[in-house]
């Protein structure tokens, strides 16, 4: 059985053992039951407090993204949409992540294992797409700048193409996935188990979502950046004059621009950071299946959680270079402030109406 949230996850042995062909059953002798363990309690722990600083704050930049005061109308529906991904990762992920590794095996049934595998896969690809669709609408704001006033459909286009895409690589997951019962061992676990009739198929399956989910985008978004550098370095080099080369790149590109483009180049670094040591462990369990045994435990499980602190640093990053969104948070503290001290006087006249 593969790991007991995605088919690109490297298995922890503490949940779910490698994927077996379906031609061959493990001996109950030399297979154990998995348990939870110190390492899984932390990921569960760490899992519960990343979850609570996400959702706080993603739902912070919805509500603030939301009133429209920033960003640019034709850069909003981009970030509603990156938040929405986030959240999809925040409420679904984690806690079923949390979740299963407390429980261990499977509870939830055939079909919610297919659903919530889908649901996975599917946050994961929007959050990546999503990000490839914000670089493309840099790369085109900074290079083609008159063309800016299309900017807003271009934008719903590229996002209609990003969902869509996400919702179909994630389908095979519906049929990948399934609830597997060993009897002997009384022992249910959601896994891919028998859906493969060798091993590199299963191997082939899991590097496809690895090139779609994480390489693929790396690249156009690698892509986009870098013509974005070499395109204010020319533009710096085009102008003569050494009081000009002292100047900020901000009188060749807006200073509003400039920091929206620096925003974004911290966000796709963020998942890259965040992701990327996952993605490599991933790689080297597919061709290696043995690294489970020379691999420490808490090492995937550390992996994991770090992965999932993406989703709370895209609304830190957004809040950082954005002051709207800071002031919107003051705000809100303000007036729960004001409410928690307006509350007491109001409860003591309600308890004298009651007596």
């Amino acid at each position: 059985m593969s790991e007991n949230m995605s088919s690109l996850a490297p298995p922890t042995s503490t949940v779910a053992p490698p994927t077996l062909p379906s031609t061959w059953t493990p001996p109950l002798s030399t297979w154990e039951t998995p348990s939870f363990t110190s390492a899984a309690q932390f990921r569960v722990g760490a899992t519960l407090v990343l979850f609570v600083f996400a959702a706080c704050s993603n739902l912070a930049l919805l509500a603030s993204v939301g009133r429209g005061r920033r960003p640019p109308s034709h850069l909003r529906p981009l970030m509603l949409s990156l938040v929405s991904a986030d959240l999809m990762m925040t409420f679904v992920v984690m806690p079923l992540d949390a979740v299963w590794n407390v429980t261990v095996q499977w509870h939830g049934g055939d079909a919610l294992c297919k659903v919530l595998c889908f649901l996975k896969l599917f946050a994961m690809y929007a959050s990546a797409f999503i990000l490839v669709v914000i670089s493309l609408d840099r790369h085109h704001v900074i290079l083609h700048p008159l063309n800016s006033i299309k900017a807003h459909k271009r934008n719903r286009q590229m996002l209609l193409v990003a969902w869509t895409l996400s919702i179909l690589l994630a389908t095979p997951q519906l049929f990948i996935f399934r609830a597997v019962r060993m009897e002997a061992a009384d022992f249910t676990q959601c896994a891919t188990h028998g859906s493969f009739s060798r091993r590199w198929q299963e191997t082939v399956y899991n590097m496809f979502h690895f090139i779609t989910l994480y390489v693929v985008p790396l690249l156009v978004m690698s892509c986009c950046y870098s013509r974005i550098l070499l395109h204010i370095h020319l533009q710096h080099l085009r102008e003569k004059g050494e009081s000009y080369l002292r100047r900020s790149g901000t009188d060749i590109i807006p200073k509003a621009r400039m920091k929206t483009l620096k925003m974004t180049v911290v966000i796709v670094l963020s998942f890259v950071v965040c992701w990327t040591p996952y993605y490599l462990l991933g790689i080297w369990y597919w061709f290696q299946p043995d690294m489970l045994r020379v691999t420490p435990e808490y090492v995937h499980h550390v992996l994991f959680v770090f992965g999932n602190l993406n989703t709370c640093c895209d609304p830190v990053i957004y809040g950082f270079y954005t002051p709207s969104f800071r002031a919107d948070l003051a705000a809100c503290f303000h007036q729960k402030r004001r409410n928690a001290a307006r509350a007491p006087p109001n409860r003591a006249r309600s308890r004298d109406v009651v007596n």
